[in-house]
């Protein structure tokens, strides 16, 4: 006594045909349920992955940023720019009787 093995899909197959719409488009609604689901799934790593290089590509401008403005301050020291301006360029202060005050009315 042999006995064949069933062919598992073709009998679900038929089973879906013969019993009536219904299971047929649960089966459907389900198959499309879990795609969403799967392409959900996957948009939101993309969307998590980029969000980790943006903060990151933030925290590297940020630092540049502060770099940038100590460096302005060092730049812009008052004794600094006073140096410059006698050592390198020979500016002097004006002398008082130089000097002329304009008043706008």
């Amino acid at each position: 006594m042999s006995q064949t093995t069933p062919n598992l899909a073709k009998l679900i197959l038929i089973d879906l045909l013969t019993v009536g719409r219904v299971p047929l488009i649960i089966l459907v609604l389900i198959f499309a349920s879990a795609m969403g689901v799967v392409l959900t799934t996957h948009d939101t790593r993309q969307a998590v992955s980029r969000l980790d290089r943006v903060q990151s590509e933030r925290l590297r401008l940020d630092n540049e940023w502060r770099n940038l403005i100590i460096e302005e301050t060092a730049l812009a020291e008052h004794s600094r720019v006073q140096d410059i301006a006698q050592n390198q360029l020979d500016m002097k202060r004006p002398d008082a009787d130089k000097e002329v005050v304009i008043n706008i009315k």
